[in-house]
């Protein structure tokens, strides 16, 4: 309950701002369809109020702002329409035991899970295995590291066309590689980076130790830089699974796929549907707080079977 309460208290922080928000954002669109109705209001007519601020058109129409929170296709929905949506294209897809039609999200969610597993794996093994020549050769070290660092600068919004251009160059049939391409892009700085902290965490004097044992560098590997890494590896694997994630999302906004939640979010843009859009996001950040809290329970069986203290 400790640890409950300061989650939920920022939680209802954000709704309440959420909530708040919402009347200045479709005061205008719910000024529009109350006119439209034949009902007064102030000024007349939308060309006028487009010079009005939202302020002063919510203060001379308080009696209106109600159909503000009430909107079809609202600029920014109500947490209780988003939640509608949710379960209408996710709970209720379940009941009617059309868990995997296309409009359901789950069927979306596993589409996006697929290649989010595969960025996530091929990223991971990047980035382990780039860490490895980092801490035991000098040259990669000198040559490796400054190119990661540099590959982070480019915006994935613009490097994701130009994978899928070069995937469909080389052969590559099918929009799963790259996004799983995408995805590994930005999973693999993460586990790289900590790894490269977690393998050279123990101390000269561990070190030293073994070399008296006369253990080989591999010994010196297995029985203890590899396992001094194993929370930092963790503590990575959470960060890059999200970022798998988001990469996976983003791939599937220019590859033109009509499946995935990066697909629904772009058909919910392009036929004026935010609640389709919200909805997505939403489903998004259930799946990766799923996957973040999965990895968490992992790393605390992991580490108490490894003897860490918790």
């Amino acid at each position: 309950m400790r640890s409950l309460l300061p989650i939920l208290t920022v939680l209802l922080v954000i709704v309440g701002i959420w909530w708040l928000a919402v009347a200045p954002m479709n005061v205008r669109p719910a000024l529009d369809q109350v006119e439209r109705s034949g009902v007064e209001v102030m000024p007349a007519g939308s060309v006028e109020r487009r010079d009005v601020s939202v302020w002063r058109l919510m203060l001379d129409n308080r009696t209106h702002l109600a159909v503000a929170y009430d909107l079809q296709r609202p600029r920014l929905p109500t947490p209780t329409q988003v939640g509608q949506e949710l379960w209408k294209t996710t709970g209720a897809m379940v009941l009617k035991g059309r868990a995997w039609s296309k409009r359901s999200l789950i069927y979306h969610g596993w589409i996006t899970l697929q290649s989010t597993f595969w960025g996530f794996f091929l990223g991971t093994s990047l980035g382990i295995l780039g860490a490895v020549a980092i801490v035991y050769s000098r040259v990669a070290d000198m040559s490796l590291m400054p190119w990661a660092i540099i590959s982070q600068t480019v915006p994935i919004v613009a490097l994701a066309p130009m994978i899928i251009v070069l995937s469909n160059q080389v052969g590559i049939e099918g929009r799963g590689v790259p996004k799983a391409i995408i995805s590994a892009y930005l999973c693999y700085f993460p586990v790289l980076v900590s790894m490269v902290k977690g393998l050279r965490s123990p101390a000269l004097s561990e070190l030293d130790l073994l070399k008296t044992y006369n253990a080989s560098g591999l010994q010196s590997f297995l029985l203890l830089r590899l396992p001094a890494s194993v929370p930092y590896l963790f503590t990575a694997l959470k960060v890059g699974i999200a970022a798998a994630l988001v990469g996976t999302i983003v791939g599937e906004l220019p590859t033109g796929a009509i499946s995935g939640l990066g697909a629904r979010i772009l058909i919910g843009d392009q036929f004026g549907t935010p609640l389709a859009i919200w909805s997505a996001l939403f489903c998004a950040a259930v799946v990766a707080g799923a996957l973040v809290t999965l990895l968490d329970v992992a790393q605390r069986v992991t580490l108490r079977r490894m003897g860490f203290q918790s």
